[in-house]
């Protein structure tokens, strides 16, 4: 594939020019193949940060990623509730819940099909039993289907929004109520990709209630309920009113803290989770722990 480099595209990274020229492929595997020397500018390899200057040949040869493989994997898993039709488990921090990009082992379905014979497929071969996701570096319960009649009983359950969702998030800042609701639209940053915002007027429809659990100097720790599911939504939601999650760089969080080690990961944990269950209809919560390191780093912030 040749293109050749406009003035239009003066000031561009590589990897955004082409993105916008190749719009069917994603940034992350443009960036690949730039990686791997697939692309050429002038014949030479370039970097994907590289800014265009206007005038270039670029030469593309494309490749078919990696196939991905959901593999067992014996991985521990804390159980917090199980029946026929669905399990529960406490995600730790750090971990992804399906392979990905540039993450193909160490999940948490590569632990659950190690765990269990069957979980539905309604998901597709690469997220056996995921219904919904928490971000990698939160922590907290999480429910996993076993077969399909259950998967597609809780998805309705989720998409009618008929899932109580409840965190607990320690904030920078002191939050000046002891309640309230943020309601705003949520999108993806234009500028950075990786980002989401609520600063747009267009975006999906969102809204996140919090109330204040207990005040430190600097800090504010919340309870956060959701009627939504939007993509960092807690995380977007509280840095919008000027309070990002402790840890949370991406969002405005300071890297660091004078006087406290690295958290190595945002204080956002999923607290509880309350459904109805497929078989009998039978409401329940299930309630996963504050993760002890958190307890603790938050127990230090009064020693600094």
């Amino acid at each position: 594939m040749r293109l050749s480099a406009e003035s239009s595209d003066a000031g561009k990274r590589l990897d955004q020019m082409l993105h916008e020229r190749l719009p069917g492929f994603s940034r992350s595997r443009i960036q690949e193949w730039i990686k791997a020397g697939r692309v050429l500018v002038d014949g030479a390899p370039a970097r994907s940060s590289r800014l265009v200057r206007g005038a270039e040949i670029v030469e593309l040869e494309p490749a078919q990623p990696p196939p991905l493989h959901a593999a067992p994997e014996d991985i521990p898993l804390a159980i917090l509730y199980e029946d026929q039709d669905l399990v529960a488990v406490d995600k730790p921090a750090g971990m992804v819940v399906h392979a990905g990009a540039g993450v193909h082992s160490g999940t948490l379905v590569n632990a659950l099909l190690h765990r269990f014979q069957t979980l539905s497929e309604v998901g597709g071969p690469l997220r056996p039993g995921i219904v919904h996701r928490l971000d990698r570096y939160t922590s907290g319960v999480l429910l996993v289907a076993k077969n399909d009649a259950a998967h597609r009983h809780l998805a309705a359950q989720f998409s009618g929004r008929k899932v109580e969702k409840v965190y607990l998030a320690l904030v920078h800042g002191r939050v000046p109520l002891e309640s309230g609701r943020i309601e705003r639209p949520i999108a993806r940053d234009p500028v950075h990709r990786t980002r989401m915002t609520a600063r747009l007027s267009q975006g999906r429809a969102a809204w996140s209630e919090y109330r204040v659990l207990r005040r430190f100097a600097r800090f504010t720790f919340l309870e956060v309920r959701i009627g939504t599911g939007r993509t960092h939504q807690i995380r977007v939601h509280l840095a919008s009113i000027g309070h990002p999650v402790a840890g949370d760089a991406l969002y405005g969080a300071p890297a660091r803290i004078d006087g406290m080690p690295p958290l190595g990961r945002y204080f956002l944990h999923a607290r509880r989770i309350r459904f109805h269950l497929p078989s009998t209809g039978l409401e329940i919560a299930v309630e996963a722990p504050l993760p002890a390191s958190l307890a603790e780093w938050m127990e230090a912030l009064e020693r600094v």
